[in-house]
């Protein structure tokens, strides 16, 4: 627990005074007989498809049905554009442009530094360790008075593996700011999200997504759980129908009828991504396969960079990831499917004769 930790001495003084947009929709309850309130075209809309009326804009219904499934009440929650608007609001509320700093961990993934240079907040870089662990002395030491969030990744992209919770566990305990963990793939990690723990942290920030497990990525929808008193920040700022009303619908029908496909599609993946992992560590050139808790793997191999060109010449794209700290000479392979996995075996196999 970290007692000393104070969410408005944290807040932008702008941010902290903020009056919302109020929508139409915020300013009455009940079941209305007639909307005249939005200057909706009341004929309908062209097709037929009844999307003339403003969605909610606080997806109410669908919140109410991701709470039962998470254990998480709805004033926990809040749904944005992808985590990546998760991400953004983040840097909105807490850090003053060109004057505050987050933390990042590289290799990380790469949105964090670019809303951060968005939002021009600094960015202090301390490097995981050759074995893509935490450094959490170096990155307590790292943070000053205007530090506001650091940025961890677990399962981390483009590494694959779950951070240590101890270290994770000390940054929230000695660290005043926000920690937000993202947990992009946790579905396909053999351990319990950070979620179960928000009472235990009041600093603590978790970003999920229905992008990865859920096969879910062209709607863009993301999760962010926190305390009640950083997600009443967060919808403040946020735009007045960040979700339109037809991803609201589709994800709440996928979710409620959908759960057990999902399951059986991340087993799929894990038995797919084990067998790959298998026979990758057979073709010549092959340094290593790092352990993953995600959908993806990462691999060292000799000559990535040629073998990225090769492969994108033969219609088979990974991520040529040789370029980033600590990640030289590796590719960041997806799972695929087991054709696809076949598909790029036979590639690789070919350039290895």
């Amino acid at each position: 627990m970290n007692a000393s930790f104070n969410i408005q001495t944290l807040l932008r003084e702008n941010i902290r005074k903020i009056k919302p947009y109020s929508t139409a929709r915020d300013e009455y309850t009940g079941v209305a007989l007639v909307n005249l309130d939005a200057n909706e075209n009341p004929y309908g809309s062209i097709g037929n498809t009844k999307n003339n009326r403003y969605p909610d804009p606080y997806q109410n219904k669908l919140k109410s049905l991701i709470s039962e499934i998470k254990k998480i009440p709805t004033s926990q929650l809040f749904l944005g554009n992808g985590s990546d608007e998760a991400i953004d609001l983040l840097y909105r509320a807490f850090c003053n442009p060109g004057v505050d700093n987050v933390i990042i961990c590289p290799p990380t993934y790469g949105m964090y530094e670019v809303s951060a240079a968005t939002q021009d907040a600094t960015c202090i870089k301390v490097d995981l360790t050759s074995e893509y662990e935490l450094q959490p002395e170096l990155i307590l030491n790292s943070t000053n008075k205007l530090t506001k969030i650091i940025w961890l990744c677990s399962p981390n992209n483009p590494t694959g593996n779950l951070l240590q919770t101890n270290h994770i566990e000390m940054l929230l305990t000695q660290f005043n700011g926000i920690v937000v963990i993202d947990e992009a793939y946790i579905d396909f990690a053999n351990e319990p999200s950070w979620i179960t723990r928000l009472e235990e942290f009041p600093n603590l920030v978790v970003l999920q997504t229905f992008s990865k497990a859920w096969g879910l990525a062209n709607i863009r929808l993301g999760m962010m759980f926190a305390s009640e008193s950083i997600i009443s920040v967060i919808n403040k700022i946020k735009l007045p129908y960040n979700i339109n009303g037809m991803v609201q619908e589709f994800a709440y029908k996928t979710i409620r009828e959908n759960a057990a496909e999902k399951d059986q599609m991340v087993k799929d993946i894990l038995d797919q991504r084990d067998k790959l992992s298998q026979a990758i560590m057979q073709i010549a050139g092959v340094q290593k396969v790092y352990k993953s808790d995600a959908n993806f793997i990462l691999v060292k191999i000799n000559n990535a960079h040629t073998i990225y060109t090769y492969l994108v010449d033969q219609g088979v794209i990974v991520r040529d990831r040789s370029s980033v700290k600590l990640c030289e000479n590796s590719l960041r392979i997806t799972v695929g499917t087991e054709d696809e996995n076949a598909l790029l075996l036979e590639k690789l196999t070919q350039y290895s004769r």
